[in-house]
């Protein structure tokens, strides 16, 4: 049985809010002993506590909104990164398309977009968590498999950190050309 301080650990560090989190968290709890499956629950329980935090300020930033101009103008400028970013995922709000916006961008941005087309709490916080956990799942099995390979912990992360900045910017390249 693994020690509530390390599983502890590696969820403080699955909080880290830019994508890095996820190799040093991968490989901590690797190096804690604690297996894929644990890690996946970690995970997912780091995504529940950033869902109970986050849900409550952006219901107030969307009140807020109402009222305050400068927060008004916030909220426009969020409508239209929504726009630009639904723009990738095709034109429609269905489920399958939010599951993509939360996997291609962050979990609050897949809620924030869940909230736009019209669901509530629980399941759109289900579709951001289901985007999320794929992305998990992929830098999980990418950086176990990685560290297999190499087998030195810091490259691995360093490497998979750099292959999360440049893949996405190559992605986009990519597309740009083929809609040309």
């Amino acid at each position: 049985m693994h020690s509530l301080s390390n599983l502890w650990d590696v969820v403080l560090i699955y909080l880290i809010p830019f994508g890095g989190g996820i190799p040093a968290g991968v490989m901590l709890a690797q190096s804690r002993g604690i297996e894929w499956p644990v890690m996946m629950l970690l995970y997912f329980i780091s995504d529940v506590i950033l869902a109970c935090a986050f849900e409550p300020i952006m219901l107030l930033f969307i009140r807020l909104g109402r009222r305050v101009q400068f927060l008004a103008r916030i909220s426009e400028i969020m409508k239209l990164m929504i726009a630009k970013t639904m723009e990738h995922y095709g034109n429609s709000s269905g489920i399958f398309a939010l599951i993509m916006i939360a996997f291609g961008v962050d979990p609050m941005t897949g809620r924030a977009v869940a909230v736009a087309a019209g669901h509530g709490f629980f399941v759109g916080w289900m579709i951001a968590i289901a985007g999320d956990m794929i992305y998990f799942t992929l830098l999980m099995v990418s950086t176990l498999w990685l560290k297999s390979v190499i087998g030195d912990g810091t490259w691995t992360m360093v490497i998979i950190f750099g292959l999360m900045m440049i893949i996405p910017n190559l992605l986009r390249r990519f597309q740009k050309k083929v809609q040309r």
